[in-house]
Formats: structure tokens, sequence, C-alpha cells
């Protein structure tokens, strides 16, 4: 059993004078998915990006920790998928090409069969050798999500998951997030976080982090 957990304490984030949110103190526990909601610019992108160590907090602290273990900030991204509507991806490469250098890049060896059976479970295999220029936005939001799940993460971050997404592209994300990816011993207790404001994505949730509970005002210093 996978045994991951995160721990916000104190969380402040100011961007210049403007405060975003403050006094954040929660848990995440491994085998439970959690919502962070809220309207456009309420925060819920910023929150994600500093759980996944991308951007850092004014004040407050964020420790992952596996098997009761802290986990260093510089070794987070191992244990971590992360899908976004901005998350980069190669044009001039085919998508079997990103997943290798996305591998490359992670220090893992490519595992190409592994990579085969997610592009055909998000409906790219036929077109893995394409290049990604070609791809719709709703197919590149699909191989970010087989870039996140290629090294099998304890904990899936997702930032408007289902952003470009049509309906079949919808349940097939639901369907991941709710089973996980087919594979052999494949650990079914990931930890999930989902920032949405979209109610068909926040159902999926155990809780949910209100982000216009955490306006207050309190001095940046």
């Amino acid at each position: 059993m996978t045994d991951y957990k995160v721990e916000l304490t104190g969380l402040i984030k100011f961007f210049g004078r403007r405060l975003i949110f403050s006094g954040i103190n929660f848990s995440f526990l491994s085998g439970n998915v959690y919502g962070i909601s809220g309207p456009n610019g309420s925060g819920k992108s910023t929150l994600v990006k500093i759980i996944a160590n991308l951007i850092s907090p004014t004040k407050g602290e964020v420790v992952h920790k596996f098997s009761d273990k802290p986990i260093d900030e510089d070794s987070i991204h191992h244990f971590l998928g992360f899908v976004s509507p901005y998350l980069f991806l190669y044009d001039e490469f085919s998508a079997e090409e990103n997943l290798i250098h996305f591998a490359r890049i992670r220090g893992m060896k490519f595992n190409k069969d592994y990579s085969d059976l997610l592009l055909n479970e998000l409906k790219l295999y036929e077109r893995k050798d394409d290049l990604v220029r070609g791809y719709s936005s709703g197919m590149k939001q699909r191989l970010k999500f087989a870039f996140a799940l290629l090294h099998n993460p304890k904990i899936l971050i997702l930032d408007e998951p289902t952003s470009n997404l049509d309906s079949e592209g919808k349940e097939k994300v639901y369907q991941l997030i709710s089973e996980g990816p087919v594979r052999q011993n494949e650990e079914k207790d990931k930890l999930v976080i989902i920032a949405s404001n979209e109610d068909a994505d926040l159902s999926l949730c155990k809780e949910i982090i209100e982000m216009e509970k955490f306006k207050k005002q309190v001095q940046s210093k």
C-alpha cells in the first residue's frame, strides 16, 4: 500500500502586495481524491504549483512524506505527476518522442510497453508517430496525462484536468482518476488532487478546499 502524505501548514501567498490566500492548513492522504475549488483568479493554480514545488509560498510550509519519511524537495518530482493546460509539450516531436524525452529528463528508462498502453487508453496510439504540432488541443491534453502517469507516480496533481476535452475525453480522464491505468500490480491508492471549478471534476473528490475561504488579509512580512 502506498503511504503518501502532503502536509500544508500556515500557507500564505502574496504576489507583490496582492494577497492570493492565507492560513491554509490541510493534510492530503494517499488513497483519496481531493479538490481545490474557486472562481478564476482565486488561487487554485497557485496552490497546486506550491504543492508541486514549482513555486514557493510567501510563508508556511509544504511537506511531502512517503512511508512517514519527509521527501527532499529536489526529489519530489520523482513521486509526482502533474497535468495542466500550461504544461509544455514539444510540437516538433511526435507523441512517443515527447514521452521518451520526458523519461530521459526524469532519469528513468523509457518503458515502451507501458507507454503504448497509456497511449492506447487515451486514444492516441494510432497517432503516436505524428508530430504534436498537428494535434488538437484535446489530444494534447490527453498526451499530458500519458506524461504524468508514465513513471507511475504516488501523487497526481491535476490543474483543470478536463480543459479542452470533449465528453469522451472527460469520461476517459474520470476513469483514469477513479481506476488508474490498466497495469499488472498497478497501485490503486494514489493521492490525487484536482484543482477545478467544474462540478463534474469536483464530484470525484472526498474533500474540497474552497479558496474563497482563505482571503483574509494578513501582513506579508
